[in-house]
């Protein structure tokens, strides 16, 4: 297949709100692929390569200057087998010899195909056809369910490997895959509640555990081999010395525990950002050492435990882990209690809750509603400072805000960017609105005159050394525009400040 079909599939699925439509789109292109094809296809319809590392960077990449091709005539497979090349190249004259090779690439291409590549190479193919919307649509293609596509690609810990073999071998494939050691598994995920209580309702019964802020790790062992994962599946044992010691030191031997690292001093868990700048650091002369809890189990000395229930795996998990790395919890119907077991939670430095269903299995890979995250959440009135240009289905409407706090002198402190919450009316608006009040711009970015106040929901504030105010915004999302307040309403950064732990 050329690489201009799938330029013009991605082109239509980014042109596309509709999920369905996407995936039908998707699936029309997989049917079509060679076997040696769906792998790389499969990727790059994903918006990214399957190389891992390609050793070139955007100033390389864009500074090839290559003229348009007339027509398409670059095969997909010709370009997997370039990206190979590039992974090769090391030594002296190296940089040369990856100039080269995609330099040959983008003589052969077509002004679309040149986009395309440039975009697929540095990561930033916006295309609306995420891993979720890829699984389907493989699902469609094979014409299974899409339970069949995600069940191989969690216990395989790779979507573009069990879709690729599927699609050469028939969906009979998908049964070959299997719950293995050393093979990390996609997390399961949570969707959001406003409340403990509300979550442990809508349940019937539950467990609230407390929500550590920490890093998601996923821990493999088999006798005295150790390995540690995170939550998107990378290798990070060798700088995580302290997990792998304190797990040789369990009892069984075999098991995939699942959990978060974080720093844990005397009186209680650290700041997220804390734990981040130690993780995967060295764990000598630590004052706080970093720390592994565990809320399941998914396989235990020869067992596969993902299809039991939690309340299985948590009597498995209480019986491999001591109690001291155990993530803190309690069962309850009892929505009052589960609501002071969220406060007393929050109290105590922990980041919220998660509300689980004792009779879920585990579902690797999904966000669904047997696992209900409640934090707490504020909100601050801040100003919109500038805005970048959208990509994707926002192309053409200023989406990216930069955000920031009045200093209580008469001028303004950057807090982050955010561009969630925005509807397509609120894009509209703002677009048009803010080239009313624009100071300047970039390429990308439209500065303002600071006049347009948003109401912003935050799940907290931390420190940070990006940004001249000495803290940043977490998981921010506009809630509303606050057409009753002006510039000198905004929060202070003395306001945003006392939010911030520690």
């Amino acid at each position: 297949m050329l690489l201009a079909d799938l330029v013009g599939v991605s082109t239509a699925v980014s042109a596309t709100r509709a999920r369905s439509k996407k995936i039908e789109l998707l699936a029309a292109t997989l049917r079509r692929l060679d076997p040696d094809e769906a792998a790389p296809a499969i990727s790059y319809l994903s918006g990214r390569p399957p190389q891992n590392r390609l050793g070139v960077g955007w100033a390389t990449v864009y500074a090839i200057d290559a003229t348009p091709a007339d027509s398409p005539s670059l095969e997909i497979r010709e370009v997997d087998e370039t990206l190979d090349e590039l992974t090769r190249v090391s030594g002296p004259g190296s940089k040369k010899m990856r100039e080269s090779l995609l330099g040959g690439m983008f003589d052969r291409a077509t002004e679309g195909e040149q986009r395309f590549l440039r975009d697929l190479i540095v990561r930033n193919l916006r295309q609306g056809a995420l891993e979720g919307v890829m699984a389907d649509a493989v699902a469609v293609a094979l014409g299974v369910t899409p339970d069949r596509v995600r069940r191989a690609a969690m216990l395989e810990g790779d979507l573009v490997t069990v879709a690729a073999r599927a699609l050469a071998e028939g969906p009979d494939a998908l049964g070959t895959s299997s719950l293995g050691l050393f093979t990390p598994v996609q997390p399961m995920l949570a969707k959001t509640a406003a409340t403990a209580g509300d979550a442990v309702t809508g349940l019937g019964r539950a467990f609230v555990e407390r929500k550590l802020d920490g890093a998601r790790i996923q821990v493999h062992r088999r006798g005295s081999e150790v390995a540690v994962y995170t939550r998107n599946l990378r290798d990070i044992t060798s700088g995580v010395p302290e997990v792998v010691a304190s797990v040789l030191e369990y009892t069984a031997s075999s098991f995939i525990l699942d959990g978060e690292a974080l720093l844990f001093g005397p009186s209680g868990p650290e700041q997220f950002q804390d734990s981040m700048s130690r993780f995967g650091g060295e764990a000598s002369d630590q004052a706080s050492p970093l720390r592994a809890f565990y809320f399941d189990c998914l396989h235990l000395d020869g067992v596969d435990l993902i299809d039991q229930s939690l309340v299985e795996r948590r009597g498995a998990l209480i019986g491999a882990v001591p109690a001291e790395s155990l993530v803190g919890s309690i069962l309850t119907d009892d929505p009052e209690k589960a609501d002071r077991f969220f406060d007393d939670s929050v109290a105590a430095g922990y980041e919220g809750v998660v509300v689980k269903d004792p009779d879920r299995p585990y579902e690797a890979g999904r966000r669904g509603s047997g696992w209900l995250k409640v934090k707490p959440t504020h909100t601050l009135d801040l100003l919109v400072l500038a805005a970048e240009w959208g990509s994707g289905r926002r192309e053409g409407w200023l989406s990216n805000l930069h955000l920031g706090a009045a200093d209580g002198e008469g001028g303004y402190i950057m807090l982050g960017k955010t561009f969630k919450g925005l509807t397509d009316e609120m894009l509209a608006w703002q677009t048009a609105r803010f080239l009313e009040i624009e100071d300047h711009r970039t390429r990308n970015t439209v500065f303002l005159k600071p006049e347009i106040v948003y109401e912003i929901a935050v799940d907290g504030i931390q420190r940070s050394t990006r940004y001249p105010g000495g803290v940043a915004l977490r998981f921010a999302r506009v809630k509303r525009y606050r057409e009753d307040k002006g510039p000198g309403e905004a929060d202070t950064i003395e306001t945003v400040r006392s939010f911030a732990r520690g």
